[in-house]
């Protein structure tokens, strides 16, 4: 190991490294070992830092390196590299670091250190949450990640939109599935109990049954009817005990509510907002994008393309299921007016029929959400979904029921509590107006955006049934 501890210079990305035009200027960059070859006159050490998927090559003259100052530089070792930066005489980069001190910050044993080889499996991977995203995978999985978040961000922000923090503990369930985790600081062995032998809440730190939210979107509504234009994006959970690739417990939502919206206009901002963050991934981190497509899904590229090019098709639930019957495809579910779509029918919609993105409106009242806007017919509400290919269902939504007694009559028909409730229905009675709003999940988003096959592995550390580790 050589150090120069005289070394007085401020480190660059390995990103503005590869980027920089060489004039023979000495650079410092640091970063953890992904190969290390050579023989004995010239030593190869590829280094990343994890700002971009592309290794910096490191050179290192064996007439000024001894094998024994590198014998600590290993795979998955951290180092600090000072050298001159050249144009590359090797193929795949066009610069790279002649070095002239190299310092190892962290050793890593090559016998035990989990990602020594290459083309480990997912699987495996998901064992080791906490080393994988130094694999190129999910170094790049994890960048898409967070440019999506901030294009999120940036997107609300230029429509004039604000940004809400809605509760992450709730005596409410948005959804009534009732899959929620409690949360409490009752005794778990010997919780305090009413007369009748159940178990006393109102001795629980807010006096009542809580548990974590499944969805921002009720109090995105309250909020919405004073400020016009807001959005959630935060976590959510639901304790279902699913143990499939496309459900996590813990999962992401971004949640817009919207005053003044009627269904058309939801329609048009999801499909605008949904096309912004397909091109913002198109033009913002295209080499992460292309090594996912050339390692995962070869058809990834050119469906992110499909999205941005294509309007999307609009039709309603009742058309799409005359399509759906006449098709000339074998499907596993039956399909009638009145069911619930499986992903096999919305991706045939997609995929096979219309060749492009859809939205379907107006769904049965039974098989969507209390909240949702009656139709004039009785039988169907303002719901929309957005379908997406490869993937079915992306977006979920509707036009929000504004009139205070149809919106009662739908609770007492779905039996939601009218008394828990109050805080909700007087947005209904206090100046209510025509409003919608939709969710769409972060994780499932992602799928789209990188073309991984599994939920898992589009989330840093995920949550699923016997699942907590990390």
């Amino acid at each position: 190991m050589l150090r120069d501890t005289t070394i007085n210079m401020k480190r660059t990305k390995v990103k503005e490294v590869l980027q920089t035009e060489p004039s023979g200027q000495e650079v410092l960059v640091k970063g953890w070992v992904r190969t290390k070859r050579g023989n004995k006159y010239v030593t190869f050490i590829a280094v990343n830092d994890g700002s971009t998927i592309n290794n910096i090559q490191v050179v290192a003259d064996m007439t000024v390196f001894s094998e024994e100052s590198l014998k600590e530089v290993t795979t998955g070792a951290s180092v600090s590299v000072v050298g001159t930066l050249v144009q590359s005489q090797g193929k795949g980069q066009t610069v790279e670091i002649q070095a002239r001190t190299v310092e190892v910050l962290g050793t890593a044993d090559p016998e035990t250190y989990p990602l020594q080889k290459k083309g480990h499996s997912l699987e495996f991977l998901r064992e080791i949450a906490h080393l994988r995203p130094r694999t190129n995978t999910f170094g790049a999985v994890l960048r898409v990640r967070h440019a999506m978040a901030f294009a999120v961000h940036q997107y609300f922000n230029q429509k004039g939109f604000f940004y809400i923090h809605t509760p992450i503990i709730t005596a409410s369930d948005a959804e009534g599935a009732g899959e929620m985790f409690r949360v409490t600081t009752l005794d778990p062995v010997n919780p305090p109990k009413t007369e009748t032998g159940e178990v006393d809440f109102s001795e629980d730190f807010f006096g009542k049954s809580t548990n974590l939210t499944v969805s921002g979107q009720l109090e995105g509504e309250v909020t919405a009817m004073a400020l016009s234009e807001i959005y959630t994006f935060g976590p959510t959970f639901r304790a279902e005990n699913s143990n499939t690739s496309r459900h996590l417990a813990e999962f992401w939502m971004i949640e817009p509510e919207m005053a003044f919206y009627e269904l058309e206009d939801n329609m048009e901002l999801a499909e605008d907002f949904l096309k912004y963050l397909v091109r913002y991934a198109l033009d913002n981190c295209m080499d992460d994008l292309q090594f996912l497509n050339d390692m995962y899904d070869k058809e990834l590229l050119p469906r992110l393309n499909f999205v941005v090019e294509n309007d999307f098709q609009r039709l309603t639930y009742t058309e799409a299921i005359e399509v759906l019957k006449t098709a000339k495809q074998k499907f596993e579910y039956k399909v009638d007016w009145g069911t619930d779509l499986q992903s096999e029918h919305e991706r045939y919609l997609v995929e096979k029929h219309f060749k492009k993105p859809v939205i379907l409106t107006n769904y049965p009242k039974d098989i969507k959400s209390f909240y949702m806007k009656l139709n004039e017919d009785g039988k169907t509400v303002r719901a929309m979904d957005v379908l997406f290919p490869g993937i079915g269902e992306i977006i979920g939504g509707s036009q929000r029921e504004e009139s205070y007694e149809k919106l009662v009559t739908r609770m007492r028909e779905m039996g939601v509590p009218e008394k828990e409730m109050w805080w909700f229905l007087d947005t209904r009675r206090f100046g209510t107006v025509p409003h919608s709003g939709f969710g769409l999940g972060f994780e499932r988003l992602l799928l789209f955006v990188t073309g991984m096959g599994n939920i898992r592995d589009v989330i840093p550390f995920p949550r699923f049934p016997k699942s907590a580790e990390f």
